[in-house]
């Protein structure tokens, strides 16, 4: 069994800790940064609607992972059915992390969304 110590896995979460400045929602899984902000986006939460993430801790049940904080107002931007949310740094326009939502969102153009905080998790070597 191979052994990965926990500073290999936390440099790899350090990035979404000091470098995702947005949350977006789209309405599907988004590939690239153009796809999270702009061809899947149906909203936003950036600037004094994301605060952030956490650095990396102790991952449950194993390997490592980071917090991403709850979402309280966000902006929507489309009407849709929000799916998964997409994390950016908009200073490189780069994609750092996409996955599903825990349930979906019917969202409307104009309207705020809220998210609750959820962990990304790099699962132990097995």
């Amino acid at each position: 069994m191979p052994l990965i110590a926990d500073r290999v896995y936390d440099n790899g979460l350090t990035v979404l800790d000091t470098e995702a400045n947005a949350l977006y929602i789209c309405n599907a899984e988004p590939a690239t940064y153009t796809a999270a902000t702009t061809t899947n986006a149906l909203g936003a939460a950036a600037g004094g609607a994301f605060t952030g993430i956490g650095a990396p801790a102790a991952g449950s049940p194993n390997g490592r992972q980071v917090t991403v904080n709850a979402i309280t107002a966000g902006s929507v931007t489309g009407t849709g059915t929000a799916s998964h949310y997409a994390i950016v740094d908009t200073v490189i326009s780069r994609l750092l992390a996409a996955g599903a939502l825990s349930t979906t969102q019917l969202v409307t153009s104009g309207n705020t969304f809220t998210l609750g905080s959820f962990t990304i998790r790099i699962p132990a070597a097995v």
